[in-house]
């Protein structure tokens, strides 16, 4: 079975929201603090700014997080002509011959693979993943490896005859 799938994938889903929404919490405790304490610092208590502005991006991260990082699946790999999907210790195969739709996005951070399926799976009618694809800044611009070679597949098992 060949890994399709990011190895960064564990980051972008369970340790960078912790890093996200821990270092707004404590910067939020810090202003909290110093609002209160208004003797300790010098000068006057911060503004209401620094106590807005931590709760606005706890918002804002949390629907970006949603939308873009909470559904990701843990890991795809390619197994002839299955993919093998494995998301929270349930792991599932698909055929190939299952496949509606690859779309992939470009421009994004992490970049994601929606997989559309022609029924319902126990990951439900679509998943996405993060692919291990090139990095850099040119890479950006190109269409993904993973996605293409997945297109191809999907297209070659629909060509040939039954």
């Amino acid at each position: 079975m060949r890994r399709l799938s990011s190895s960064s994938t564990y980051f972008y889903k369970r340790i960078f929201p912790v890093l996200w929404f821990g270092f707004l919490l404590v910067f939020l405790a810090f202003a909290l603090w110093g609002r209160l304490q208004p003797g300790l610092f010098d000068g006057p208590p911060p503004d209401a700014m620094f106590l807005l502005m931590p709760l606005l991006m706890v918002g804002i991260g949390f629907l970006v997080f949603r939308k873009l990082v909470f559904d990701l699946v843990d890991e795809v790999g390619l197994d002839g002509d299955w993919l093998v999907v494995k998301n929270r210790g349930a792991q599932g195969r698909i055929a190939l011959a299952d496949v509606m739709n690859v779309n992939a996005t470009t421009m994004t951070n992490p970049r994601r693979i929606t997989v559309m399926l022609r029924t319902e799976s126990r990951f439900g009618r679509s998943f996405s993943f993060v692919p291990a694809s090139p990095r850099g800044f040119l890479s950006a611009f190109k269409p993904d490896p993973v996605a293409i070679e997945l297109i191809e597949r999907v297209d070659a098992l629909r060509r040939a005859p039954r």
